[in-house]
């Protein structure tokens, strides 16, 4: 490569175009933190030279340039901007900026200086005159304003090419609209040029612009990095933006997947339209926490995919490296177009994962999983979605999944190797083993306190004597078991065969948590002091007696499966620890819920009634989360 200090005129004034590549971000340098700056130096640098004091050179930092091919003779030179394109568009907004100032009062000699940095002549010889004109080209997210802006000669025609900025008095609007960045910029650096002009009379005004013509194109220099035929764009794109930066670990990904297209025989912009376009919309830069880490959506997505495919880990800290190491293949390199196609078939079933929409086995799955945090499963969910099973085998595996997941849970076992346990699942999930029979039986096969599958013994016990509030770590959860279980209970037969939206439903203790005022224990008032004694009891700190054991007995049981429903309080809240008979004919009598069924019937509510409850809803459990 070649490096040469070149001053903003030497960059600017020969007959070429710096030209943004379209797969890399769009402009984003604004006011605060990057222009407010810039004229900072400028106003200082031409300053100095209006106070006849020696000036010294202003360094912006370096440009790193990639030439391009030029066919016939037709064209300008024309270089890829690998690193530098916020510098260089925001010069050419300053320089923009600076000409309307030079047209408005009417300095003729300045004004064709600057316009020689601002625009190649001669379009006649051009390929392409509306596009080469133009001294830098932007990603095409930015082309429509910057080219309006720039082709204005005037505020006026600023004012005219973007009305819906500006209000009726003709000032830029402060809120309600998001701005053009181009727009932005040159009416920013207008308004500072002019107010800086202010303080200047008459002839001193024209010389003041000379020096400020003079400083902009004089004191400021760049290292310009220019490729050479052997040098390896993308290698040095990396070494630029891979370790710090501006750029995340998708926007790396973007450019490694559209710098391979531009080596092969393919219509990378028609590529970058169909297959990249669709993940810069909003669904996929929303930001999503996971544990301590927030990213954007598009990242957790792609590391994702990328499990999906290698069956390894994809760490998300080294998200960009593994992309490569995918990308670069085993004994070639993979097609860009294959890469994309790969991507946009995973983005699918990973919308409809996360989402949970759709009918497709992978939608219904993602609703039963919603409120798990089950982002371990995603690999293996994509991976079983891509490999073209049966709906049924799809759906087989899932169930398996999900019963894996809430047996465990009820079970009061860990989370905390969930990702290992998938992993493995998933490097096992290829050749004979990608069935449903195979994936059963790898599943069934855990063992260990950290990975097995809950059997039917150790699934009931819990079911029917652990509390499930402390188990399942958030309401939620409960309610999805409840709404499953009101599910499963509905049958075609029934009146309404579809369960109602249950999510706005409180669930509720039907023998309250604070139950002592009004539920008696065999005929007899419990306190609150005695329940407390009575857990001490339990600790071994006081001698239990036969009335303390069922006081131990019904606080058991009251946090139980058995003794959980769902009611819509309403403005009724204060009656949730109100006596049975007040709750059944205000929350159960009316209820279309068949969770709610028996308790429209009972005339009492204790702990034969939780115990037999939950047995009946347990044989409706082991039939949706079924055993290994």
């Amino acid at each position: 490569m070649k490096s040469e200090t070149q001053d903003i005129q030497q960059i600017f004034q020969d007959r070429r175009q710096y030209r943004v590549p379209f797969y890399q971000r769009a402009y984003v340098w604004d006011k605060e933190e990057q222009w407010d700056p810039l004229w900072n130096d400028i106003r200082d640098k031409a300053d100095l030279r209006v106070n006849s004091d020696t000036t010294t050179p202003h360094f912006l930092g370096a440009i790193v340039l990639e030439p391009q091919p030029r066919r016939g003779l037709r064209g300008v030179e024309a270089y890829h901007i690998i690193d530098g394109q916020q510098r260089l568009t925001t010069l050419q907004y300053f320089l923009a900026a600076l000409a309307m100032t030079l047209r408005a009062n009417d300095v003729a000699a300045l004004q064709t200086v600057i316009d020689g940095c601002l625009w190649n002549p001669n379009t006649d010889t051009m390929e392409k005159p509306e596009i080469e004109c133009f001294k830098v080209w932007p990603t095409f997210r930015d082309r429509e304003p910057y080219q309006e802006a720039l082709k204005a000669m005037n505020r006026d025609e600023l004012r005219s090419s973007f009305a819906v900025s500006f209000t009726q008095s003709g000032t830029l609007k402060k809120i309600g609209v998001d701005h053009p960045a181009a727009l932005e910029a040159i009416w920013f650096f207008a308004d500072q040029i002019d107010e800086w002009l202010s303080l200047f009379a008459g002839s001193e005004r024209e010389r003041a612009l000379e020096h400020l013509a003079e400083a902009t194109l004089r004191d400021f220099r760049v290292v310009a990095i220019s490729l050479e035929e052997n040098d390896d764009a993308q290698v040095i794109f990396e070494t630029l933006n891979g370790r710090g930066a501006e750029l995340n670990a998708t926007d790396l990904i973007r450019n490694f997947i559209f710098m391979r297209a531009d080596r092969e025989d393919v219509d990378a912009g028609n590529l970058y339209d169909t297959l990249w376009t669709p993940f810069e919309g909003q669904f996929w830069i929303e930001e999503q926490r996971r544990g301590r880490l927030r990213k954007p959506r598009l990242e957790w997505f792609v590391q994702t995919a990328l499990q999906a495919e290698m069956a390894d880990t994809v760490e998300i800290g080294r998200l960009y490296n593994n992309y490569r190491r995918y990308g670069i293949g085993g004994r070639a390199p993979i097609p860009a177009e294959t890469q994309l196609r790969m991507l946009t078939l995973h983005a699918d079933q990973y919308r409809e994962l996360i989402s949970g929409n759709g009918n497709n086995p992978i939608g219904r799955f993602g609703r039963r999983m919603a409120v798990w945090d089950a982002s371990p499963t995603h690999s293996l969910a994509i991976r079983v979605a891509s490999l073209g099973l049966p709906e049924a085998a799809q759906t087989s595996i899932y169930n398996d999944i999900v019963s894996f997941i809430v047996r465990r849970t009820v079970c009061g076992l860990t989370t905390k190797n969930y990702n290992n346990v998938f992993l493995q699942l998933l490097k096992k999930f290829k050749g004979d083993e990608a069935t449903a029979s195979g994936f059963h039986t790898s599943l069934a096969a855990l063992d260990g306190q950290a990975s097995r599958w809950p059997r039917d013994d150790e699934f009931r016990r819990a079911w029917l004597n652990e509390p499930a509030h402390r188990n399942f770590g958030d309401v939620s959860r409960v309610r999805a078991v409840l709404t499953e279980l009101e599910n499963a209970m509905r049958t075609l037969r029934t009146e309404e065969p579809f369960t109602p939206t249950l999510g706005t439903l409180d669930v509720d203790h039907i023998l309250p948590d604070k139950w002592y005022d009004h539920w008696p224990l065999r005929g007899e008032t419990v306190t609150a002091d005695e329940a407390s004694n009575a857990l001490l009891s339990s600790l071994g700190m006081s001698t239990p007696t036969a009335r303390t054991e069922r006081i131990l007995l019904r606080e058991r049981l009251k946090a139980t499966l058995g003794n959980l429903t769902m009611v819509h309080y309403g403005v009724n809240r204060s009656l949730q620890n109100g006596p049975f008979p007040q709750k059944r004919e205000r929350f159960f009598v009316e209820s279309n819920l068949h969770l709610n069924r028996t308790l429209m019937r009972a005339e009492n509510w204790d702990e034969e009634d939780i115990q037999k409850r939950g047995n009946a809803l347990f044989e409706t459990a082991r039939t949706i989360w079924q055993s290994p």
